[in-house]
């Protein structure tokens, strides 16, 4: 992982690369921002380049990487470098067992290299997780402080890139806490955050703290276009959609995507609705109660979205819009019915579905009522 694979962050990755160059590198780093800034990209990507560089030695060439090192780094493999992460407790472990990273290490590795742009979700899918809670154990921190007490393998520095250090339970917080106060010689922690206020006031303090911010939209349409192949009207688009989220950015070029899903019943709602077809709105409120209670949830937030975008086309201003093309085209015709007349009162049917829903409440009656209510509202002007 280099430093080049993260996408935009120019400012953070100047300010990491001069605290190497000027021998000036803390012994525990915190990086907090919002997911998909590419919090983890960068702290890895640093921990690539601080064991890099301690690894250059005189040639011909002048000062040259160890490319055995190098070869390492690449497969992130390399046994300076070492990650701890939230785990959970699988069946095939016996029950005095404490789960380590180590016991992922593999799942890790495979989707670490793929990208380094992931989430809690696909993490706990890589392990395949089902309802477990994933945390970091005092098991893993006890493991943590055996591998840092050894020896570097090429005299530089061991670095921990800690992910998610907010899901440790109390007995890991402290003993990362003491590793933290003793650190081995030589060894640098950096922590990747998105909820930084969860973790004990005295770590935090003991951290030198980089705030990450979301990816400037330019960055990622820069990316699009260089990496992806996807056209610059498309890249603009799919970039002011992703709001600073690498991550968000590519499930927009997923063509099966569930944003694409929503739209479709969105389209369908309305269309229904404007022409009052009762048995076509019944049978859609009950292939939406079919979807999963979370999976309802998004769809009636990304519909209220698309209520906001559509009063908002009709303004005729394009930089207020954040729409696909699939979605603009649509709005190109459907905008006129969300107007002032009955915007707010189709923002309350969905916020109060979605309350409805979060409660429990039966899905085919909550979606079969919007549903009736929205011809209604559809029509007023």
């Amino acid at each position: 992982m280099k430093f080049e694979d993260v996408i935009g962050q120019e400012e953070v990755k100047e300010r990491l690369l001069q605290m190497v160059r000027e021998d000036r590198v803390p012994h525990a780093l915190l990086l907090c921002g919002p997911s998909g800034s590419g919090k983890l990209a960068l702290a890895t990507a640093f921990a690539c380049h601080l064991i890099a560089e301690s690894t250059r030695r005189p040639s011909l060439m002048g000062m040259e990487i160890d490319p055995q090192a190098e070869a390492m780094l690449a497969k992130l493999e390399h046994p300076d470098l070492h990650f701890t992460y939230p785990t959970i407790k699988t069946s095939s472990m016996g029950s005095e067992h404490q789960p380590v990273s180590d016991d992922f290490a593999r799942q890790w590795r495979e989707l670490l290299v793929q990208s380094a742009y992931i989430s809690m979700d696909q993490w706990m899918s890589a392990m395949d997780a089902t309802n477990q809670q994933a945390i970091i154990t005092a098991a893993e921190s006890d493991e943590l402080g055996r591998k840092l007490s050894l020896k570097s393998s090429q005299g530089g520095y061991k670095v921990c890139v800690i992910w998610q250090p907010e899901r440790m339970n109390a007995a890991s917080a402290n003993k990362l806490l003491k590793l933290l106060e003793e650190p081995p010689r030589q060894t640098v922690f950096v922590m990747v955050s998105e909820e930084p206020e969860r973790l004990l006031e005295t770590i935090r303090s003991r951290t030198q703290r980089i705030s990450v911010k979301r990816i400037d939209t330019q960055a990622i349409e820069q990316a699009l276009i260089q990496h992806r192949g996807i056209e610059a009207d498309d890249a603009h688009r799919i970039a002011r959609l992703a709001d600073g989220s690498w991550p968000r950015a590519l499930e927009a070029l997923d063509s099966d995507n569930e944003s694409r899903q929503f739209l479709e019943m969105f389209m369908s709602l309305m269309r229904f609705a404007y022409m009052q077809k009762l048995v076509e709105l019944k049978q859609w409120s009950e292939e939406v109660a079919a979807f999963g209670r979370e999976k309802q949830k998004r769809m009636l937030t990304y519909f209220m979205r698309q209520v906001r975008e559509n009063f908002m086309f009709n303004f005729g201003t394009p930089e207020l819009n954040y729409q696909t093309r699939a979605e603009e085209d649509f709005s190109k015709n459907f905008s006129r019915f969300i107007n002032e007349a009955n915007i707010l009162e189709i923002c309350e049917l969905f916020e109060k579905a979605l309350r409805d829903i979060g409660q429990n409440a039966n899905g085919k009656i909550v979606f079969f009522d919007l549903a009736l209510q929205t011809i209604i509202l559809i029509k007023k002007n």
